[in-house]
């Protein structure tokens, strides 16, 4: 009886291996995480992803503190500590603390990239970089920060963003002690101190720290503006820039003013007004003494003593003293309302209207 219970048990263990092995052909992912909706293959990976929402890092190494989502991270770290062993990448010397990460990293010298989209056939060094880059493709961002309602793909990128609220900015820079949200900035920075600019524009001859810069800037002379907006059309060079356009579409102005609680679309803009608690407004009007930010609303401010109005409408000849306000009457004449309620369908001229409209409307959404 005893010898039968076991065989029992062996086959049904047997049956349970059998089956997790079966979804790596079928692919088929059955437990999905209640947080975040993401799914997994097995139960244990579920349980591992649960941490990442919770924080919890049961696994602490008994050298230095330091703790550990898996017990396999915590032994490959404890490493460190006994000197065991290591793994050395034989082309540039680099140490791993285990066989796999050494795997991996060797794809960086041979160019290897066994892990392929789908949809759009590019290629990556590590399954996870893959996974990352799919969501761009289903537009997933399964972390939301709690202040401002901006959502990531990764964590990291959120932990980042959420130093915008706190002001946290743990990275300075030795030289002159400047301080960043991340270590990506201060590294970028640090170019500053190098003055090293290898990437130089054939057409204007002007030189940039990184080739992104250069790019963005070599589509000032040929026009080139690949971003385009999917709510009314508009185009941009920088994909910040149309991130920063979307805002007006949404009404989303996530930086808040901690002195008077104005709000704005991007940090920038809550930079320059904060001068004005500060007393911080270095251009004064030598018409009036009124002072200002800084010198471009200095220079628009100037064509009220002037009169100047140098952008005139081609259809009826108006003329304006700025040209944001050329861009806004234009509309008149082509009907455009980019500023659409997703709630009803409401459009609007400006901006302005669109907010107005929440506050009456939809007051609770």
């Amino acid at each position: 009886m005893q010898a039968r219970s076991s065989s029992s048990e062996s086959d049904n263990s047997l049956d349970t291996r059998l089956r997790q092995h079966q979804v790596v052909h079928t692919g088929e992912r059955a437990f999905e995480c209640p947080e975040c909706g993401k799914c997994f293959k097995t139960n244990s990976q579920l349980y591992y992803h649960k941490m990442t929402h919770t924080g919890e890092k049961p696994f602490k190494c008994l050298e230095c503190g330091r703790c550990f989502a898996r017990k396999s991270h915590l032994h490959g770290h404890q490493k460190i500590h006994t000197h065991e062993k290591l793994y050395q990448c034989a082309e540039c010397n680099k140490v791993f603390n285990h066989k796999s990460h050494l795997s991996q990293h060797k794809r960086i010298h041979t160019g290897d990239k066994p892990f392929e989209c789908s949809e759009c056939d590019k290629s990556f060094v590590m399954k996870s970089d893959l996974e990352k880059h799919k969501m761009v493709h289903t537009g997933e961002k399964p972390f939301s920060c709690s202040e401002c309602d901006m959502s990531y793909r990764t964590k990291a990128r959120l932990l980042v963003h959420e130093r915008i609220h706190t002001g946290e900015k743990p990275y300075a820079c030795q030289e002159c002690g400047k301080r960043f949200r991340d270590n990506d900035c201060l590294f970028r920075h640090k170019k500053i101190h190098g003055g090293v600019k290898k990437c130089v524009c054939s057409e204007c001859g002007k030189a940039f720290l990184r080739n992104t810069q250069l790019l963005s800037h070599q589509r000032s002379h040929t026009g080139e503006k690949p971003y385009n907006c999917l709510e009314c059309g508009k185009s941009y060079k920088d994909r910040s820039a149309l991130v920063n356009h979307q805002k007006n579409h949404t009404g989303e102005k996530p930086f808040a003013c901690s002195e008077c609680n104005k709000r704005y679309k991007v940090n920038s803009d809550l930079l320059r007004h904060k001068k004005i608690h500060d007393g911080d407004l270095p251009f004064q009007c030598a018409e009036c003494g009124k002072r200002f930010i800084c010198k471009k609303s200095l220079n628009i401010h100037h064509r009220s003593h002037t009169g100047e109005k140098p952008y005139e409408c081609v259809e009826c000849g108006k003329c304006f003293s700025c040209n944001s306000n050329l861009v806004t009457h234009k509309r008149i004449h082509t009907g455009e309302k980019p500023y659409t309620c997703k709630l009803c369908g409401t459009s609007f001229t400006h901006a302005s209207g669109l907010i107005s409209h929440k506050k009456i409307h939809h007051p609770n959404e």
